[in-house]
């Protein structure tokens, strides 16, 4: 009896065995996660690779089409153009469809595709021309430094060409044991007299403006005298201006003939290197 008693003021003890499958701690989501993060990663790695293989041009034209310089029409025009729209170039038709047209042509005086695209023609030959024309004057100058260098080392140790982007620039550079001129002066040595009627020839042969821009080292006058590499430098870029007019170059051409004392060294490392003396010829090719 007693044991019956016990037995039944026990509880009863229910045991639930619970079921795992095997992500069940985890789940999938980090499968989306993972896939987020290598779209991520391919994306980047491609835009790394079109930075890398495109040209400025090419990236220009990229930004432009994700913003776009062009205006576009907010709707569809219905057109025949491309994507059954109206062509940003076609003035009567953006007309008729009451988007407006651009500001540099009117109703009273349009303009035909074939206007634009004779216009569009010009231009990229123009562009074309004028590089030729630039790469035939480097071409030459460079022949007339070849030509030195078998004639006469001395001659061509004095000249430089390199590019810039108003043109073609023509160095004649000092040295400390043959000077273009005398130290603190602006009377042209034999040197300079002989390299200036040698690149003359050279100018007569092309048709093209120059500047000519005197430069010095930054060895400055004693006492602090008024005459300084500001004048020292322009006078001797006139200097090189006259024996120019001399050979029988036009003065039309000459654009430009300034001094620029010794703010625009060769060798910026050593300022008062021998270099840094010298005249600036640049022919103008813009």
């Amino acid at each position: 009896m007693n044991t019956d008693q016990s037995a039944a003021a026990q509880p009863i003890i229910i045991r639930r065995k619970k079921v795992y499958k095997a992500d069940g701690h985890h789940g999938g989501a980090w499968k989306v996660a993972y896939a987020d993060f290598v779209t991520a990663m391919m994306a980047f790695f491609l835009l790394m690779w079109l930075l890398n293989a495109t040209t400025e041009e090419q990236r220009k034209g990229l930004a432009d089409y994700f913003n776009p310089t062009i205006p576009m029409s907010r709707i569809s025009g219905g057109g025949s153009d491309a994507l059954k729209g109206s062509s940003v170039f076609t003035e009567d038709t953006l007309a008729r469809a009451g988007t407006g047209a651009s500001h540099e042509r009117t109703v009273e005086s349009p303009a035909s595709n074939a206007s634009f695209k004779e216009a569009k023609q010009k231009g990229e030959t123009d562009n074309t021309s004028s590089k030729a024309q630039e790469q035939a004057i480097a071409d030459n100058l460079e022949s007339l430094k070849e030509s030195l260098g078998n004639e006469s080392r001395q001659l061509s140790e004095h000249l430089l060409i390199k590019m810039s982007p108003e043109g073609i620039v023509l160095e004649l550079v000092d040295s400390e044991s043959e000077p273009l001129f005398p130290v603190g002066r602006a009377v042209p040595s034999d040197l300079l007299i002989e390299l200036l009627d040698v690149v003359s020839r050279s100018f007569l042969t092309f048709e093209n403006d120059f500047k000519i821009a005197g430069h010095t080292d930054n060895r400055s006058y004693r006492n602090g005298a008024v005459y300084d590499n500001w004048n020292l430098s322009a006078d001797r870029a006139n200097a090189a201006r006259r024996l120019l007019l001399r050979t029988g170059i036009e003065p039309g051409r000459m654009r430009e003939v300034s001094g620029k004392a010794d703010t625009a060294p060769l060798n910026r490392e050593n300022p008062a290197a021998a270099q840094n003396r010298r005249i600036s010829i640049t022919i103008l090719t813009d």
